[in-house]
């Protein structure tokens, strides 16, 4: 299973979680198998500075990732990732390592709109994953 992560540093398993998804730096993808990580890389986000709607979930798919894990995401992306087959799963916090092992504990789950993505109306009930 590969998972990419929000990072705001290129520390790779060390690196802090980004908060907000869409202007996270960085990606870090992590190779899981049986529950070990088997190799991690980080790659800059290149739609950090600028996105339209879409295209950061097309990039997550094309680096063949299965999960994302993020700080906060917006309804719109999590919509995104359920139609690209990506799970997606919000509330990540502490290091990518941290995260990635409360994901793999079954402490981090399905993605809720944060709650900056519904004041600003993009939250969308069906969203969550």
């Amino acid at each position: 299973m590969k998972i990419a992560i929000t990072a705001e540093t290129d520390q790779g398993l060390d690196s802090q979680v980004a908060q907000h998804f869409g202007h996270a730096p960085f990606f870090v993808l992590v190779e899981v198998d049986n529950g070990t990580v088997r190799a991690a890389q980080t790659i800059a986000n290149p739609f950090a500075e600028n996105h339209q709607p879409g295209e950061i979930p097309d990039f997550i798919k094309q680096q063949h990732a299965e999960v994302m894990l993020s700080g906060g995401m917006g309804g719109r992306a999590i919509e995104f990732f359920a139609q690209a087959g990506i799970k997606t799963a919000t509330g990540a916090s502490g290091t990518v390592r941290q995260s990635l092992e409360s994901y793999l504990g079954g402490a981090l789950t399905a993605a809720a709109p944060c709650d900056e993505s519904v004041a600003h109306g993009h939250g969308h009930e069906h969203a969550h994953a």
